[in-house]
């Protein structure tokens, strides 16, 4: 689900690594908000990231 339907920007995965240098899998997720978002003159729910939100690629309902 947390996929930028605007961006497609998703989750990425690493590598968590603990003081001892063990590592073990983890995954960043996108900063993903349920924003209503006008689309063809109508309002519309997507997931949006916050990085469209701020930079104006998407306009508020």
């Amino acid at each position: 689900m947390a996929k930028c339907a605007i961006c497609n920007k998703g989750p990425l995965f690493g590598n968590a690594v603990s003081h001892s240098h063990r590592r073990s899998n983890r995954k960043w997720n996108a900063n993903v908000k349920s924003v209503r978002v006008k689309v063809n003159g109508g309002a519309r729910k997507m997931y949006v990231c916050t990085s469209c939100l701020r930079s104006g690629k998407v306009e508020r309902a």
